[in-house]
């Protein structure tokens, strides 16, 4: 009985693959490769305007404005240092273990991960940290511990405080919006964050 199930499964499993791929096969046509399509087509005259995962999409966004400044300087281009900047920004989101503490007047957030995420982090949050720092409304302070990092972020400010509590430690990673401009920097050479 279990064998008929598991292979009913496989049928239909089978038969969706089979008519998934018939369907891209009509859509994209025989030979049809990534180089001829939309030639004849501006990208957005398709209305699309994400190419793809994030990290591919935000390189090809410093690569479209790099190619149209005729000041570019291409010896001192660096989309590999970018791309590993965008890995460690994946990273940190994705991999990262946060242990929040809300305090009176802000938070304390204790991030830790694996030893990939942990070099992470030590590229990531001091460097964001003084980020955070140029904004007055509150106090910024970073710790390195032996198994991660701490961020403790304060305010006198009640509605301040109400907003540190509510970004949590990726609301304030992310916040402070010097990210496009930061990413341009280190496409042109200048690597803030060293890896």
């Amino acid at each position: 009985m279990q064998l008929k199930i598991v292979l009913a499964v496989l049928g239909i499993v089978g038969g969706s693959a089979i008519a998934l791929a018939q369907t891209m096969q009509s859509n994209h046509g025989d030979g049809m490769d990534h180089a001829t399509h939309g030639q004849d087509k501006p990208a957005d005259a398709f209305g699309l305007t994400e190419p793809g995962q994030g990290a591919f999409a935000a390189l090809s966004e410093v690569v479209r404005f790099l190619e149209a400044d005729p000041e570019t300087d291409w010896s001192q281009v660096d989309l590999t240092g970018l791309r590993a900047h965008l890995v460690d920004m994946d990273r940190l989101i994705s991999d990262t273990v946060v242990l929040e503490t809300e305090l009176s007047d802000g938070l304390s957030a204790l991030a830790t991960g694996d030893i990939e995420t942990l070099a992470t982090l030590r590229r990531m949050v001091p460097a964001h940290a003084a980020q955070l720092a140029r904004d007055d409304r509150w106090a910024v302070e970073v710790s390195v511990l032996e198994n991660g990092m701490e961020l403790r972020v304060t305010s006198d400010d009640p509605a301040v405080v109400a907003r540190i509590k509510g970004l949590g430690f990726f609301g304030l990673m992310a916040s402070q919006d010097h990210h496009r401009e930061h990413h341009l920097m280190m496409a042109r050479g200048n690597d803030v964050h060293a890896h």
